[in-house]
């Protein structure tokens, strides 16, 4: 990880995706979109939310 990645808290990803807490916390759980565990808090890098909606769009096209 680079100095330089953004880690976004999961109220910021709710916001960005507008989904709702207990939807972004599935899409962590079942490992679509990716995070780290600092202490007791919950962060998604920023490069993990353009993958994932990337993924997403390609999947869509498909």
């Amino acid at each position: 990880m680079t100095a330089t990645t953004e880690l976004l808290t999961v109220p910021q990803v709710m916001a960005r995706l507008q989904l709702g807490r207990s939807a972004v916390y599935d899409l962590l759980r079942s490992g679509q979109l990716s995070s780290i565990t600092l202490g007791r808090a919950r962060r998604i890098p920023a490069h993990a939310l353009t993958d994932f909606i990337r993924t997403r769009l390609e999947q869509e096209a498909a």
